[in-house]
């Protein structure tokens, strides 16, 4: 009986330290979309907690050489939710950036899927061409389709105007027609571990 024992529990702590070495799904999603969002020009800022979504908010606008009156918020309680306290534009003709947050992270192409919820119901072309995206590892998908499922499973509020940002070279035109009408925005996302509610 004892012989048994010994075995099984060897076998279980063998087990146990070969699956130690496989790879996380979360960590292969974040990787996936991190390397096509870096690859389509994107600029990625990974934060733990919300002092480094501000510290790096403020980097941005430092580095750019904007104030926060140069940058265009539609949604008030982002301010909130990702605790930067300062007072934006509503002004979108003379705005320099755009603050919003998205529906979905998607790691197959390294997208951002937005909607009505974040662009009302105005094409991103009439928004200024440098765009933050605050958001957080909970609104990874693998592809467009979890993505749209997603956003369907909320109930009967489904927002309008869904499509996705890939083009973040300003000198880059894509072809593909779920990015129809978005144009290349130079990009920033504002990546927050731990989800927001």
């Amino acid at each position: 009986m004892n012989f048994f024992s010994k075995f099984f529990k060897k076998k279980s702590q063998k087990s146990e330290k070969e699956n130690s070495y496989l790879p996380k799904k979360k960590a292969v999603i974040e990787e996936r979309f991190i390397l096509k969002f870096i690859e389509n020009g994107g600029k990625f800022l990974y934060c733990e907690n919300l002092d480094e979504v501000k510290e790096n908010f403020d980097l941005i606008l430092s580095e750019n050489k904007w104030s926060e009156k140069d940058v265009l918020l539609i949604k008030d309680n982002l301010k909130k939710k990702y605790g930067i306290n300062k007072s934006f534009s509503n002004d979108v003709k003379n705005a320099k950036c755009f603050l919003t947050n998205c529906e979905n992270l998607i790691a197959s192409d390294g997208s951002i899927l937005i909607s009505s919820n974040q662009i009302h119901e105005k094409k991103l072309l009439e928004y200024p061409s440098n765009l933050i995206i605050l958001s957080h590892t909970k609104k990874l998908r693998n592809n467009i389709s979890e993505g749209l499922a997603e956003i369907k499973s909320r109930g009967d509020n489904i927002p309008t105007n869904i499509t996705t940002i890939k083009n973040f070279n300003l000198e880059d035109n894509s072809d593909d027609f779920l990015s129809y009408g978005t144009a290349s925005k130079n990009l920033y996302l504002i990546m927050l571990e731990k989800g927001v509610n």
